[in-house]
Formats: structure tokens, sequence, C-alpha cells
């Protein structure tokens, strides 16, 4: 999203603080934490492993050393350096026995080869289904003010729903969901979560790589794992007891077997008019034990309280987990280090609390937040958008950093997702300082928006956005950026070759730091509040929280 004209906000802020006025960042200090960060001995990071631990006192070593007083749960009247993140774990206990029936005739399936099931988030301690009716729904979306429903009535009770990945309208761009762009009806999250509202016994997301916009490794190595989500009252309201992905070429051949065509029915998906179809003599059972217990994970929080108005907050936001031990790559690998996604962004999060350390007092307070659980369903930050330490209604914005990119330099930056907001033209204006320029997410069909922490605030009507690093390089233009993302994304992402390179110069996110810093510092010593456009989803709840503001 381009504005032709800047707000007036934006001009106020960005005449703040020169370039020239933006300390250096020291793209060997930024490596070093990198490379400690996602070391084998931090194990990937796992929230409750001891790689949690080793993690924790690292950053809590280093905000003390930068000079930030802790900022997380009260204990005994004084401020401690973690707020404590109740989550529900849930690991398969050996091998998932997954079986269809087809035409009478079994045949079993292979956690992470055709299948990929999650432990379940529902509170078993088992999962036992058998011989489940299949039922495919569509892309499952009820949206009354779409005028779509896809289940059209249909009982789900007892049946597992297949359904598909993205909106309607990823195939043709065009129609009721907004085009290319996903809404939050795409996201896997909500495919669950309408299907537990329906008292489905399972769903199995038919994958496919464009519309979901990652691999079938990606899948398999976030799923086939442990679990974690935050402890609900009624867990059962929001995830059915069985949730997973099956490949296309499955769901291909179940078709097949029932005498479909997906091709015909996926396109029959794209329309209002669609209905629920059985797939005829085909259903599915599963059988497995579940170790679920309630662990305690930690979100790391430092702060530098305001000199005038310390009741006011602006939050830097990083998430420090990974996937941490799982499944071995061809190479016999089974660390998932995490170099880039997010080693980069705790190490981004601590730099910047050491420049604002030495810096003069700001008058509003800056809280360093580096959450945990984020590959999980950004469960640290919505634990604490849900539960916050300082009041969101004097959160003035949020800034987070998630993979960013420890190349070099880039002429352009991004956000994850599309948003309309007050902070994203002030973003644009300061990083105009140093002649980059805005360039709208180029892939909103894959749901970014909805993938990185700052969604915990935004649905909450705080203004956030997650910085992305350009992909225009100083060295090699559009060509070289967009292949280093390629590569990144089909060789290292959610894999463990994830892992720090002795090449990566950080020049780039050394930059970048210097366009965060000043827009925080500026925010931080402004009275201005960013807002959502008018039209923004998000606006009504941030207005309704405008009396804490005056």
């Amino acid at each position: 999203m381009k504005r032709l004209v800047l707000s007036t906000l934006a001009l106020s802020i960005a005449t703040a603080v020169s370039a020239v006025d933006a300390p250096t960042f020291d793209p060997q200090r930024l490596s070093a934490d990198v490379k400690t960060l996602s070391s084998d001995a931090f194990e990937g990071r796992g929230p409750a492993t001891a790689g949690e631990t080793k993690t924790v006192d690292y950053v809590i070593g280093q905000m003390k050393a930068a000079g930030l007083q802790p900022g997380g749960d009260l204990k005994n009247g004084k401020r401690t350096w973690t707020q404590a993140v109740p989550l529900l774990r849930a690991e398969i206990v050996g091998t998932p026995t997954l079986t269809l029936k087809l035409d009478g005739k079994n045949r079993a399936l292979t956690q992470g080869n055709e299948i990929a099931v999650r432990a379940p988030l529902d509170g078993s301690k088992s999962v036992s289904i058998a011989d489940a009716p299949l039922v495919f729904v569509g892309y499952g979306v009820t949206a009354p003010e779409r005028q779509w429903d896809d289940f059209k009535g249909l009982d789900l009770h007892g049946k597992i729903a297949v359904v598909l990945i993205n909106d309607p309208d990823f195939e043709t761009g065009v129609g009721d969901f907004g085009g290319k762009a996903m809404t939050y009806y795409g996201r896997w999250t909500y495919k669950y979560e309408e299907a537990a509202r329906r008292g489905a016994a399972g769903v199995l997301i038919v994958h496919e790589t464009a519309p979901a916009s990652y691999g079938w490794a990606t899948v398999k190595n976030s799923n086939a794992n442990t679990m974690f989500d935050i402890v609900r009252d009624h867990p059962a309201s929001v995830h059915p007891q069985l949730e997973g992905w099956i490949q296309r070429d499955l769901a291909v051949e179940l078709f097949k077997q029932a005498g479909l065509d997906f091709e015909v029915l996926k396109k029959q998906a794209q329309t209002r008019e669609f209905k629920p179809v059985v797939l005829k003599g085909e259903s599915f059972s599963a059988n497995y034990k579940v170790d679920a217990k309630v662990i305690t994970s930690h979100n790391i929080v430092g702060r530098l309280d305001g000199s005038k108005r310390p009741d006011e907050t602006v939050i830097y936001s990083a998430h420090w987990d990974h996937l941490g031990i799982g499944e071995p790559d061809a190479k016999g690998d089974r660390i998932y280090n995490g170099a880039v996604d997010n080693a980069t962004g705790t190490a981004a999060l601590i730099e910047l609390a050491r420049a604002f350390a030495k810096a003069p007092r700001p008058q509003r307070s800056i809280v360093f937040l580096n959450v945990t659980a984020e590959e999980k369903g950004l469960l640290g930050s919505e634990y604490y958008a849900s539960k916050p330490l300082y009041s969101l209604g004097k959160t003035v914005g949020v800034l987070n950093m998630d993979a960013l990119d420890p190349h070099g330099p880039a002429r352009n930056f991004t956000i994850s997702g599309s948003a309309k907001l007050d902070l994203l033209d002030e973003l644009t204006a300061t990083a105009k300082k140093w002649d980059l320029t805005y360039a709208p997410d180029p892939k909103p069909e894959a749901g970014h928006f909805f993938r990185s922490d700052h969604f915990s605030f935004a649905k909450r009507g705080v203004p956030a956005v997650s910085f992305s690093s350009g992909d225009d390089w100083v060295d090699g233009g559009l060509a070289a950026g967009k292949a280093a993302e390629d590569e990144y994304n089909a060789n290292h992402y959610h894999q463990p070759a994830d892992e720090w390179q002795a090449s990566w110069s950080f020049t780039g996110m050394a930059r970048d730091l210097q366009i965060l810093y000043t827009l925080g510092s500026d925010l931080a010593n402004s009275n201005t509040w960013p807002n959502w456009s008018k039209d923004s989803e998000f606006r009504a709840a941030r207005d309704a929280s405008s009396a804490e503001r005056k």
C-alpha cells in the first residue's frame, strides 16, 4: 500500500531526528549475537527446553549489560526480567497409526510423508478415531458479511473435514475476499477454529505450495513435533481433536477413488454456490497416545523508563524461539537452529537496547519485548497482548522484527502483509532519510500479516508493524535479492539448514536498525498517537481506548 501524501503526523515525526544523528550499529556484534543464539549449544531454542533456559539467560545478560531495567512480572513489588507464559504442551507418544479406508481396503499413512498431524490441543490425552467419514468443504469458510458459507448446514460431528488452504480468490485474484491478498479466512488457524465451532472430529488441510506459500518440508517440520497453545478455558471450542495436513497428490487420489475430480471441485469451491461433497466409500482412522501437560515458558522484558511520561510505552518486539530439536534432515541434522528466523530479530532487539541505554532518556518508556512460542502460533505475543504488563491503550506503537536479512543493504524495505496506519507512513518518512523506499508486500496472498507477532497487538487496536528487509539489493538489485529470498525459503526456512554463515556481512541490518532506532526515538520523544486508517478493521478497537490517551 503506497501513500501519495504523507500524513501530517508522519511529516512531524520525520523532521525530528536526522540520519546523521542516528547511532551506528556494529555488524560484527550483530553477527556474533546471531552466531551464539543459533549455535547447536542452544538446541534450536525450543520453548520449555534447555534451549529456552540458555536463551533467556543470554538475552537477560545482554540486556543487563546494556543498562536496561527489568520490565516483566512483579514479584515482591519489583519487576523481574520475564513474563511467565503458561502453555499447553502436547506431544504424540511414539508413531501415530493413521489409516485411510478406500473402497473397503485399508491404506496406512506415514507421519511426515503424505500426512502431518499435530498433537491435539483440545486437551486430549489420546486420539482414537475409527472410520470417520471424509467430507470436502471447499475453503472451509463461513463469512456472513460476504454472504459466503461453505458448509450449507452440514453436520460435521464425527466427520473429518478436507479443506483447501488460502482464500477462494487465490486462484483467480478476483472475488469477494480481496483478490490475491489473504484474509484471515485463508489462514490454517481459521480453518481449524471454524471446524471446531462446527463440531468436526478433525480437519485435513490440502497442502499446495503456492497457496500455502511454503513447501511440504515446512508443513512437516512445523506440525509433526511438539505443539503448544495458550491455556484456554474451553480449548475444544477452537481446536478439533485431529488437526493435520495432507499432500496434494494424496488429495487428488482420494477424490479420484471417490469418482471425483480434484481440480473441478476446487473451481466449484471458488464460488458462493459450492456445497460440501462426501468422499463416498472413504473414511479415516487415527490412533495414538498424547503426552499433554501445562508448562511455563517466558517472554523476556527489558525496559527504559520515560523521563516525563513513563506510563506511555513504545514497544520493540521480536521472538526468541525456534523449532528446537526435531526430525532429521537428509544429512541427519536434528537441530533447527533458526539463525535468520529469528536470531536476527533477537540480535536486533539487543542492539537497539544497547543504543537506547547509551542515549539520553526518552520522554516515554521503551519496552524491549522478546517473546516466546511465535513458531507455535504467536503465543508469547498473544499472551502479552491479552495480559499486558503495560496498558495497551497507552502503547504508542509496536515495531516488530522477524527474520531480518543478514546480507548487505537494500534500497527498499517492506512490512509483513498489508496495513493502513500512520505508523507505516512514519516508517516510510523515516526510511527516506536513508533513501529507502517502501515496497508493498510482494506476496500478500501468503498472509504474512497474520504470521508475525505484531498481529497479536494489531487485532486489539495497537498500531503495529513487522519490519521486513528489502529485496532490491544495492549490490545486485532485485535479481540478487529475490534469488536469495527464494533460496532461503526453499532450503533453509524451518529446516535445520537455517544456520549462521560466515559470509553474512550484516551491513544491511546495521543500516536498517538506524531507521528503526530513529522512528522509535522520535515516537518516544513526541506527543503523537499513531492510529489506523479510518477504514481499517482495527480502528474501532483503537478508538475504544481513546479516553486513556487524553
